[in-house]
């Protein structure tokens, strides 16, 4: 249950500290105030979202949010009421969502699954997500929730509302969900004595003595801290804080057998008629990064970044403690039937067999 009471007490303190900030001019004399009340707004902030702990089940019988992730990989749609996610979803999937043209038709998670060159996505279905959602509105503090869990978003909206994308991006910033954007390269390297000490090559517009006070803000008390990048605001409290999630995401436009004005950049897709559904599901699994590896009894699908000990592990625990290294063939073998130690990385279409 979410403690309302805090929750309030928060949205006051937050509220104060922005009134103080519109009424403080803006120069050099008072960079340093105004970057401490920014670190606390966000520590404030971060405390919300620590107490919006998702909950299993709803009191009201109207479904569960609570998902366990299946397949290869699990891709969320987000969207707001009634553009179209679940009739996407079942065109994907063996999925029965409820589709009607009216708002709030799925009131829960509905999961589905499909296969695409040997992997098995998952792909989830949920509430849409409207104006307000990080507050609790449209029992977005759930919605929320599920979509901090996906190994892919899938932002989508249809024509007439093209410009809600922007405003759902923003949603999900404010949870905590940091899309399309790496983490901060920020290394911090806790002790238990000895004050802070902030190491970069880098120079850095926001000064020493402001970056250690607001990482005292964040609850590092003592440490080593090591900036590789040149970091704003906004990043600087990416770094300190323990609740951000960074996550891939592709944003489409459905409906565009209805019109195609202002779609842009964005993937345009109609679920009804069936149209740019081969390229969505092209782009789902490039921006998942999806490999598939060969076997000996089979295909076996990783990601980017995986590790031929990885594979093994996937297998089985038991099978991955027996094996020593492996053969490969094709990308990434130097010859064909290379002995390689399992710390090597998988590549699309590696022929791997354990030793």
């Amino acid at each position: 249950m979410y403690n309302y009471t805090l929750m309030t007490d928060i949205s006051q303190q937050i509220a104060d500290i922005e009134e103080t900030l519109r009424k403080t001019p803006h120069h050099k004399a008072t960079n340093h105030f105004i970057g401490l009340m920014r670190g606390k707004i966000a520590r404030l902030k971060d405390k919300q979202l620590e107490e919006q702990t998702p909950q299993s089940h709803d009191s009201d019988g109207r479904g569960s949010f609570a998902v366990r992730k299946h397949g290869d990989a699990t891709v969320v749609l987000i969207g707001p009421p009634s553009c179209g996610k679940s009739t996407l979803l079942n065109l994907l999937t063996n999925a029965e969502s409820k589709v009607a043209a009216y708002s709030f038709t799925t009131v829960g998670v509905i999961p589905g699954m499909f296969r695409y060159r040997h992997a098995y996505i998952q792909i989830l279905d949920i509430p849409g997500l409207i104006e307000g959602a990080k507050k609790g509105k449209g029992r977005g503090k759930e919605v929320l929730s599920v979509a901090r869990n996906a190994d892919l978003l899938l932002i989508m909206t249809d024509v007439d509302r093209v410009n809600l994308l922007k405003k759902m991006v923003s949603e999900l910033e404010g949870a905590g969900i940091r899309i399309n954007q790496s983490p901060p390269e920020v290394v911090i390297d806790k002790k238990v004595s000895g004050g802070i000490e902030i190491h970069s090559n880098i120079k850095q517009e926001i000064d020493s003595q402001t970056m250690k006070e607001i990482a005292h803000e964040f609850g590092i008390k003592n440490g080593d801290i090591t900036i590789k990048e040149k970091l704003s605001y906004d990043r600087l409290f990416d770094a300190f804080s323990a609740n951000r999630v960074y996550i891939p995401a592709l944003f489409a436009v459905n409906k565009i057998d209805l019109g195609q004005n202002n779609i842009n950049e964005y993937i345009g897709i109609s679920a009804e008629k069936n149209i740019g559904i081969d390229i969505l599901v092209r782009e789902i699994w490039q921006a998942l990064k999806l490999v598939t590896i060969n076997l000996a009894d089979g295909e076996i699908v990783m990601k980017e970044g995986d590790t031929l000990r990885n594979i093994a592990l996937k297998i089985s625990p038991d099978f991955a403690a027996k094996i020593k290294s492996a053969k490969i063939w094709g990308p990434g073998s130097r010859f064909p039937g290379q002995e390689v130690s399992l710390s090597v990385k998988v590549q699309e279409g590696m022929k791997v067999k354990f030793l």
